[in-house]
């Protein structure tokens, strides 16, 4: 199988926040360059009344112009030039109303800057500490924005920037006096921290990568050892970014994990005190396996957009494999002969033992397909899957 790959946007910033279609043809991205910009925003008075009054449906009421509020630099690193362009376009975001607090936007913005366009992932927030204080006076508003790559790589990596700036909200002074010593190298790190977390995890694992991946879709617990904090985050966040969370049922993974936990001998223990990680208990299948080997490929290219979209891919199959068998299952209550293909399925897919685990806790409570899932368990154990 080979990974669709996100490539350069080409639509223009205005209507750029509407998402390209699955079906693309994808093309690999050089990310180049990052940048970053933070912004104070102050609302008019009259316009901070306008919002307030009526609960939501004042807000709706009134769309604000470019009258209504000023944006201020804070810190960026961008050319001034191409600064005062990504202010306009902020300026925009806002005239239009399209800037909702805490909620984090992906757009393609054109700028005075070798890379011309790049992706745009900007947000408006609050502090969290100043939203608790009791005052008349409004807390403080700002407005972060992160550039590089493309729109598409930036939108698969929206949770990861979303997460990032609610720590930013949380732990940073954001008053003038802290600004160079903290919060700026904490803005140039954007790419760093929240988008190469998985190249780097790609690149220090390897071939042995595969392992990971069958940790993270089987939920099999996880011990690192002799990690420094970076590398010991970086797992932490692949194993996150390739589990199935928030794709199959919430049940089913709480007991997953609660049955994967309880199996004795079954948490694998990652130890990084060599060069090169070591796996005790490791697990691994052929899915794993072949999947491993599409990320080794791109790893030639050290892109860190193409490994998320792998990694997309991946759960993708792992989801239609799990629906298959489903049906399989379904099916097989009432014939025999489905009976077998839900065993030659879990023969050919490379990911049987994971499958029939996930299987067997949703249809814990259907007798029918319990007994059908306990009939393909004993024919796996006298057929172990290739």
């Amino acid at each position: 199988m080979l990974p669709a790959l996100p490539d350069g946007d080409e639509r223009e910033p205005e209507s750029s926040e509407e998402g390209g279609g699955a079906g693309e043809e994808r093309r690999p991205e050089r990310h180049g360059c990052t940048y970053h910009g933070l912004y104070g925003y102050r609302r008019s008075a009259q316009q901070g009344a306008a919002a307030g009054d009526g609960g939501a449906g004042g807000a709706v009421a009134h769309t604000p112009s470019a009258e209504d509020f000023s944006l201020s630099l804070l810190d960026t690193n961008l050319p001034a030039e191409a600064e005062t362009e990504l202010r306009s376009f902020i300026a925009k975001r806002l005239t239009k109303g399209a800037l909702f607090e805490g909620m984090g936007n992906v757009a393609s913005v054109g700028l005075s800057i070798p890379e011309g366009k790049v992706g745009c992932y900007y947000c408006r927030f609050q502090q969290e500490s100043l939203l608790e204080m009791e005052s008349d006076i409004s807390a403080p508003e700002y407005v972060v924005c992160f550039l590089g790559g493309s729109e598409k790589g930036l939108e698969l990596f929206r949770l990861e920037l979303d997460k990032y700036i609610q720590n930013l909200k949380i732990n940073l002074d954001l008053e003038q006096k802290n600004l160079e010593a903290c919060v700026s190298p904490y803005l140039r790190s954007w790419f760093e921290d929240a988008i190469c977390p998985i190249q780097r995890v790609v690149q220090l694992f390897q071939d042995k990568l595969a392992s990971l991946l069958h940790a993270a879709l089987s939920y099999t617990p996880v011990e690192v050892k002799n990690a420094d904090e970076r590398t010991e985050k970086d797992i932490s966040r692949f194993l996150a970014a390739a589990s199935l969370q928030g794709l199959v049922q919430e049940g089913t993974m709480t007991s997953l994990c609660i049955a994967m936990t309880e199996e004795q001998h079954k948490s694998m223990v990652i130890d990084c005190s060599g060069p090169q990680p070591q796996l005790h208990n490791a697990g691994s299948n052929r899915f794993c396996e072949d999947w491993m080997q599409a990320f080794v490929n791109g790893a030639e290219g050290g892109n860190p957009f193409l490994f998320r979209q792998i990694l997309e891919n991946f759960k993708l199959k792992a989801i239609q494999d799990i629906n298959n068998l489903k049906r399989f299952i379904r099916q097989a209550e009432m014939n025999h002969y489905a009976l077998f293909k839900c065993y030659l399925f879990l023969k050919n897919c490379g990911s049987g033992d994971i499958l029939l685990k996930i299987v067997k806790v949703e249809h814990a409570e259907m007798p029918e397909a319990r007994n059908v899932v306990t009939v393909l368990e004993e024919f796996m154990r006298e057929t172990p899957v290739a």
